[in-house]
């Protein structure tokens, strides 16, 4: 617990919104179906974000076992970023493939307009306010890039 909270300290010292670490209490019991289970939420519009960061770990972390489940989800301007670059697009295709679940907001894509796009790289496109909200509560864990 202590490294953990060291961990965050650090990451919000140096100004890095890339990792959210959950505050579940360690005498909570957990199910096992959700130990599991990995939520990473993409919300940078920058590409080398996209391609260096977030999708190197999804489609490792799925591919290699290191999650059971993995999900990324699309908010804000990496649902524009989605559906404009093709190298994205590839990328994503290619962690889909590999297993990774990938949900868009649509409130996010509708603002953008391109929640049309979005479903046709096979995005499940819903709001996710209230799934975002009960992950959170479940104690499962969560990265943000």
């Amino acid at each position: 617990m202590k490294k953990r909270f060291l961990l965050v300290l650090t990451l919000i010292c140096l100004g890095s919104n890339s990792l959210i670490l959950n505050a579940m209490n360690p005498s909570e019991e957990m199910n096992p179906d959700e130990t599991g289970q990995l939520l990473i939420v993409w919300t940078s519009g920058d590409p080398d974000v996209a391609l260096k960061m977030v999708f190197m770990y999804a489609h490792n972390a799925r591919k290699n076992g290191w999650w059971d489940n993995v999900t990324l989800l699309v908010w804000g301007p990496s649902a524009r970023l989605s559906s404009e670059n093709a190298e994205i697009q590839e990328s994503l295709k290619k962690m889909k493939e590999a297993g990774v679940e990938l949900i868009a907001c649509k409130g996010c894509a509708d603002q953008y307009g391109v929640s049309p796009k979005l479903q046709a790289l096979g995005m499940d496109v819903k709001y996710t306010g209230t799934y975002l909200t009960e992950y959170i509560k479940s104690g499962r864990k969560i990265i943000s890039f």
